[in-house]
């Protein structure tokens, strides 16, 4: 980044935070704090081991240093600007779950668009909530857009935050479906002295196999017979005299699949349901990033602050808004609308941001600043002159 360009947005972020206020979190002078500031050249400076104390007066501090991006750490201590980790004496630590759009399964950055990406995260934030939310019963959570390419979620329940790094990858794991028992998704019963085997239906991945069990069955119920064999009859495991029991089953008795009996159709029922269960497992997984929930000690970003690679603010959503929110529209700060500037680039694209199609092409454009600012912070443009 060249130096025009740097102490543009330097200058422009910290107008920014002459007009805003990032909210501080819960126990705020119990964190660390970091920041990375607009150091020239190609490479980054975090500055951190740094505790509230020592940032003074944050709008103060804000507005002064203009920081390009800002962090507080997941976890509490004792002292959190002492200089070594070991100095800080841990407390206890928020649990953070981070999805980040790069890493979701089957999107290529390359050839996936940034509204496409952010979509896609979307549907896994959607993912992880429901784990959160059915299968932990977590109170305290708050939702981020990241500023970037994706979400983070902020879990301070208060059974949560002595958790070790072990305990936190159980939860990776059980979110990821990594090493999942599909086994014991199933449980023995005893009715009038017969004992049968069930899916586990009252909660967790046993509910998902289940539901997909159901909507299995339903849809086979409404297909042709010889096309309801063969679609059963593309599952490992499952020939066609199999196939012809597992129908005749499911058509005599469908409250045995409504109950989750994996004994009513013998044994092909039983491979019918390990067969959804991999599926399940593989499509509705939340696809995190396991270093950051495991990590005790992780800076993250802090809400309401400006992400220094896309100049978006990192955005607080409350939950009733999340299928409303837009962070191509939402997340766009305010302080940057309603002026056009000069940029060059190299590159041909456009920028969908605010509502609007910003096309670009090589050489000089004048653009709304926030396209110009997005384009600037991600490396893919320089501030020409005004004049």
């Amino acid at each position: 980044m060249d130096d025009r360009t740097r102490e543009y947005l330097k200058g422009r972020f910290g107008d920014y935070y002459r007009r805003a206020s990032p909210a501080l979190p819960p126990d705020a002078n119990l964190r660390e704090w970091g920041h990375i500031p607009w150091t020239p050249g190609s490479g980054t400076t975090m500055l951190r081991h740094q505790s509230l104390y020592d940032l003074g007066d944050v709008d103060t501090f804000f507005a002064d240093n203009a920081p390009r991006h800002a962090y507080f750490s997941a976890a509490r201590y004792d002292d959190p600007g002492a200089s070594t980790m070991s100095g800080k004496e841990w407390r206890s630590a928020d649990l953070v779950f981070d999805l980040d759009a790069d890493h979701l399964p089957g999107v290529d950055p390359d050839a996936t668009s940034y509204p496409e990406m952010l979509a896609e995260c979307k549907g896994a934030l959607r993912r992880l909530l429901d784990f959160l939310d059915d299968d932990f019963a977590f109170d305290d959570l708050t939702v981020v857009f990241s500023g970037g390419r994706g979400y983070h979620v902020h879990v301070r329940d208060e059974d949560v935050r002595e958790l070790d790094s072990e305990a936190r990858r159980e939860v990776v794991d059980y979110v990821r479906a990594i090493d999942l028992d599909t086994d014991g998704l199933i449980r023995t019963v005893s009715e009038r002295g017969t004992t049968k085997r069930v899916l586990r239906t009252e909660g967790g991945w046993g509910a998902r196999v289940h539901e997909a069990l159901i909507e299995y069955a339903d849809d086979l119920r409404d297909m042709d017979e010889d096309d309801a064999r063969e679609r059963l009859m593309e599952l490992d495991g499952i020939g066609e005299g199999r196939a012809e029991t597992i129908l005749g089953a499911f058509e005599r008795n469908p409250t045995a699949v409504r109950e989750g009996n994996v004994e009513a159709g013998g044994p092909g029922v039983r491979r019918l349901v390990s067969a959804l269960a991999a599926r399940v497992t593989a499509t509705d997984t939340a696809p995190i990033d396991e270093p950051v929930t495991t990590d005790t000690r992780r800076l993250i970003r802090l809400p309401g602050t400006l992400h220094g690679g896309s100049g978006l603010v990192v955005t607080p959503i409350e939950r009733d808004a999340l299928d409303d929110f837009d962070p191509l529209r939402d997340a766009v700060p305010e302080r940057f609308v309603g002026r056009e500037i000069r940029i060059e680039t190299d590159v041909d694209r456009t920028v969908e941001l605010n509502g609007e199609r910003v096309r670009v092409e090589p050489g000089r454009n004048a653009v709304p600043e926030f396209a110009g600012v997005f384009l600037m912070a991600r490396g893919e443009a320089r501030k020409a002159p005004e004049r």
